[in-house]
C-alpha cells in the first residue's frame, strides 16, 4: 500500500516459511492489484497462476487445521478458519481475473468461484452472528441476575425493619434459614448454565428456533431438592470480590448495598454483524483480526459488487445464485477499514472507489443522512473524508490516496483543485506505472470536464504510452478534444488547421486499436461505439463531400462528458460552457451541415442540452426539450444502421432523475444553487413528493427494461442504482 510491490514481492520471498497460505496469498494479491491497475494480459495470467497455488495450499492447511489438536482455537470462529479465509480471498481474486479475461469460458468460471467463496464467507459471517447471539443471551442473563438480586435485598431491607422481621434477632431461631438472596443466586446461575447448554447444542446441530434466544426458562428445570441444607455454607461474588457468608446474618448481607453491584446496562441490541473496535478485547489475538477484517472486506465487497450488476447482465445472477446487498455489503466494508492492516487498507480503498466511482457515476440517490454518523447510503461526505485521512495517514507514501483526494475535489464540484493534485512532479510520482496511468487518465477526464481541451488531448495520450486497456477510447477521446478546440478557433487562427489535422489524424487511428481487448469473449463496449461513430462520419464525408472534420455533427466531447457522468462535477459556469459548445450544433451560421442531420443526431443534441439543463436545475427547459425531441420522435428513426441508439432510453432515465429532483421542489422548478433564475411553472406544478416518486419509478422502469442498446451496460448501472433508492425511498429508508 505504498505503491512498492517490488517490495512486497521481496518481502513475501523471505520470511520462516514463505510456501505458507499467507504468503501465497499476499504473493497472489500483489499480481492481483498489478493486473486489475493496469489491465495487462501477462500480469493477469500470472496473477491467475499464483491464485490458483494459493487457493490449493489454503485448502490443504485448512484441512490439516480441522484435524490438528494443537492449532488455536477461537471462541468466534470454527477451527481452519483462518485457512478458510486464505482460500476465500483467494476464489474471489481469482475470480475477478477471471471475469475480466477475454476468454468467455475463463469469465463463466469466475462466476461460479464467486459463488463458492460466497458460500466459504457467509460461514464465516455466520459464525459471528451466532457469536453475537450467545453474548447477548448471557449479557441479558447477568442482568438478570443482577435486577433480581437488587430486588432481592430491597425487599430484605424493608423486612429488617419491620418488628419480628429477617432483621429482628429476637426473631431468630437458633440456626439462620438458608439465605433468600443466595438462592436466588444458584438459581439464575443454573438457569444460566443451562440456557448455554442449550445454546450450544443448538448451534452445534444447526438447529435455530425461536427460543433460540434463551429468554424463557421452565422453574421446575432448575429445582434440585439437594441444594436444600439448614445453613448456607458457601460465598458469592461480586465484581471478582469473593464475600464469606458462612458466618454471616441477614444483616450482613445487606451490608453487601446496591453500589457494590456493576450499574445497570441497556439490553444489547441483536446485531448482525461484529462491529467491535480493533481495541475491543474481543480482537485480543491476531488470528481473530485477520479472520474478522479479511471476511468483512471479501463478503462485503462480493455483496457490493452483485447488487451492481445492471439489469442487461441479469442472466449472470442466475449463474452466481444469490443476490447483492449494497447496503449491507457497504456495513461490512466500513467494519473492515476499522482495522490496520491490508484488509483494512483494501476496504478503504474500495468504499473511497465506490463512492467517488459509482456513486458518483449515478444520479437518483438517497438523501444524505443529517443525523446519523453511520450512514453509508448515498454519499456520506464527512466520513467519506475521516476515512481519507486516516488511510493518507496509514500509508502516506501511496499515490492512491492522492487520486482519490482529486476525485472527492470532483464531486464536490472542484475541478481546478482536483486538476492541481493530479498535476505530475517528481515528489509524489508513483514507482507503479498502472498508479500513474490511473493518475493520467483522472486528469484526462477533469480536463475534459473543465473544458480544458489541450491538456485533455496530452493526458489521453500519455496514456496510450502507460495502459494497453482501450487504445480506441484515448485515441477518440484525444482527437474529440481536437474538434471541440477547431470549433473554437477563428476562421483566420492559425491553429485551426493544426487541430483539424489533429482531430482527424486521432479519430481515424481509433478504430484501428478497437477490438485488440475483450471482456468475456465480446468487444469492449467503448471500442463498438468508437467503431460505430467513425465510421458514420465515413460514410457522411463521403454523401456530403465534405472534410471528414466538418461532418463530425454533435459535439463528440459533450457527449463523452455526459458518459462519464462529467456534467454532475461541473460547477454552474462550467455547465454554460458546456450549453454554449451544444448551441453550435443547431446555430446555422458556423455550422452549415445542420440542416441535413437526421432525427437520431437531433436527439443527441436534445439529451446532452437536457442533461445540462437538468444540472443547472432548468427542471422545465429540460422537459420540454427531452419530449420534443427525443420522446415524441418516431423510434424507427432513432435506431438501426449507424444511428446512435441510446437516446432514447437515456431520455427515460433523465425524465425519471428529474422527477426525483423535483420531489422536494414543491414543483416550482425555481430553485438553482448557483443563484440564477430558471423557467418555474409548468410541468407537473403542484405535485406531492409522492407523486413526483411514483412518476419517477414509471421512467426509470421503462428504461431498465428497454431492448438493447449502445452502451446499455454503462447506462445500466445507473439504472440500477436508482431502482435500488426508490426501493428503499418506498421502504421508508430514505
Amino acid at each position: 500500500m505504498s505503491d512498492d510491490l517490488q517490495a512486497a514481492e521481496d518481502g513475501l520471498a523471505h520470511g520462516p516459511d514463505p510456501n505458507s497460505s499467507f504468503h501465497k496469498l499476499g504473493k497472489g494479491m500483489v499480481a492481483f492489484l498489478r493486473a486489475t491497475l493496469g489491465f495487462e494480459p501477462e500480469i493477469m495470467r500470472e496473477a491467475s497462476d499464483r491464485l490458483a497455488d494459493a487457493e490449493i495450499t489454503a485448502s490443504a492447511d485448512r484441512r490439516k487445521a480441522q484435524l490438528d489438536s494443537n492449532v488455536y482455537r477461537s471462541a468466534i470462529y470454527p477451527l481452519g478458519s483462518e485457512f478458510a479465509l486464505c482460500h476465500a480471498q483467494s476464489q474471489l481474486m481469482s475470480a475477478v481475473v477471471g471475469v475480466l479475461n477475454e476468454s468467455l469460458t475463463e469469465g463463466i468460471r469466475g462466476f461460479y468461484k464467486l459463488r463458492k467463496a460466497f458460500v466459504t464467507l457467509n460461514t464465516i459471517l455466520d459464525a459471528e452472528n451466532k457469536y453475537m447471539r450467545r453474548i447477548s443471551r448471557e449479557s441479558l442473563q447477568s442482568q438478570r441476575s443482577v435486577d433480581s438480586l437488587r430486588s432481592t435485598r430491597s425487599a430484605a431491607q424493608s423486612m429488617s425493619a419491620a418488628p419480628g422481621g429477617f432483621g429482628d434477632e429476637s426473631a431468630r431461631p437458633g440456626k439462620q434459614e438458608k439465605p433468600l438472596l443466595d438462592t436466588v443466586r444458584q438459581n439464575e446461575a443454573k438457569a444460566a448454565a443451562v440456557a448455554n447448554a442449550k445454546a450450544e447444542d443448538r448451534e452445534s446441530t444447526g438447529d435455530e428456533d425461536d427460543d433460540a434466544d434463551g429468554d424463557f426458562y421452565d422453574a421446575d428445570e432448575f429445582y434440585d431438592e439437594k441444594q436444600k441444607t439448614e445453613e448456607y455454607t458457601g460465598h458469592i461474588e461480586i465484581d471478582g470480590v469473593v464475600k464469606d457468608l458462612a458466618k454471616s446474618s441477614m444483616e450482613s448481607d445487606i451490608a453487601i448495598n446496591n453500589q457494590d453491584l456493576p450499574p445497570p446496562k441497556p439490553l444489547p441490541p441483536n446485531h448482525q454483524i461484529l462491529d467491535h473496535d480493533p481495541d475491543s478485547d474481543v480482537f485480543s489475538n491476531p488470528i481473530d483480526v485477520f479472520i474478522h477484517s479479511g471476511a468483512n472486506l471479501c463478503f462485503g465487497l462480493l455483496l457490493v459488487m452483485i447488487s451492481m450488476i445492471p439489469p442487461a447482465f441479469g442472466k449472470l445472477l442466475f449463474i452466481i445464485g444469490f443476490h447483492g446487498d449494497r447496503d449491507r455489503g457497504l456495513r461490512l466494508l466500513w467494519q473492515a477499514s476499522k482495522f490496520h492492516n491490508i484488509n483494512g487498507a483494501m476496504a478503504g480503498l474500495t468504499l473511497l472507489g465506490f463512492y467517488h466511482a459509482v456513486v458518483g457515476f449515478a444520479d437518483i440517490l438517497p438523501d444524505p443522512s443529517t443525523t446519523d454518523s453511520s450512514n453509508v447510503e448515498g454519499y456520506p461526505k464527512q466520513r467519506c473524508e475521516a476515512l481519507l485521512q486516516d488511510m493518507r495517514t496509514r500509508h502516506p507514501k501511496s499515490r492512491l490516496w492522492l487520486l482519490e483526494e482529486a476525485r472527492m475535489q470532483a464531486m464536490n464540484r472542484r475541478l481546478s483543485t482536483a486538476l492541481s493534485i493530479l498535476e505530475p512532479s517528481s515528489k509524489n510520482k508513483s514507482p507503479l506505472k498502472q498508479v500513474e496511468a490511473l493518475n493520467k487518465f483522472e486528469r484526462g477526464l477533469n480536463a475534459m470536464y473543465i473544458h480544458d481541451y489541450a491538456l485533455c488531448a496530452e493526458s489521453f495520450l500519455e496514456c496510450v504510452k502507460l495502459n494497453n486497456w482501450s487504445h480506441a477510447l484515448y485515441y477518440y477521446i484525444a482527437g474529440t478534444a481536437h474538434v471541440e478546440a477547431y470549433r473554437h478557433c477563428a476562421p483566420m487562427d492559425p491553429d485551426r488547421e493544426m487541430h483539424a489535422e489533429k482531430a482527424t489524424e486521432y479519430l481515424r487511428l481509433a478504430p484501428k486499436h478497437a477490438g485488440k481487448k475483450k471482456f468475456m469473449a465480446r468487444q469492449l463496449p467503448f471500442d463498438v461505439f468508437v467503431t460505430r461513430k467513425v465510421k458514420k462520419w465515413e460514410q457522411r464525408c463521403d454523401q456530403w463531400d465534405l472534410r471528414f472534420v466538418d461532418v463530425v455533427g454533435v459535439s463528440p466531447l459533450e457527449e463523452m462528458i455526459l458518459f462519464w457522468n462529467g456534467y454532475r462535477r461541473m460547477d454552474d459556469a462550467q455547465l454554460r460552457t458546456s450549453l454554449d459548445n451544444l448551441a453550435w450544433s443547431d446555430n446555422p451560421h458556423p455550422n452549415s451541415t445542420w440542416k441535413r442531420e437526421e432525427s437520431d443526431e437531433r436527439a443527441v443534441l436534445a439529451v446532452l442540452r437536457a442533461t445540462t439543463l437538468r444540472h443547472l436545475r432548468r427542471w422545465d427547459e429540460a422537459v420540454e426539450v427531452l419530449r420534443k425531441d427525443v420522446l415524441a420522435v418516431d423510434k424507427v428513426q432513432l435506431k438501426g444502421g449507424l444511428r446512435d441508439d441510446w437516446t432514447v432510453p437515456v431520455a427515460h432515465y433523465e425524465m425519471g432523475v428529474v422527477c426525483w429532483m423535483r420531489r422536494r421542489e414543491g414543483g416550482s422548478g425555481t430553485k438553482n444553487d448557483g443563484g440564477n433564475s430558471t423557467n418555474g411553472g409548468g410541468v407537473g406544478e403542484g405535485k406531492t413528493e409522492d407523486e413526483w416518486v411514483k412518476e419517477c419509478e414509471g421512467w426509470i422502469e421503462k428504461a431498465a427494461k428497454w431492448e438493447s442498446y449502445e452502451l446499455d451496460a454503462r447506462v445500466g448501472l445507473k439504472v440500477a442504482t436508482a431502482q435500488d433508492t426508490l426501493k428503499k425511498w418506498r421502504e421508508g429508508g430514505s
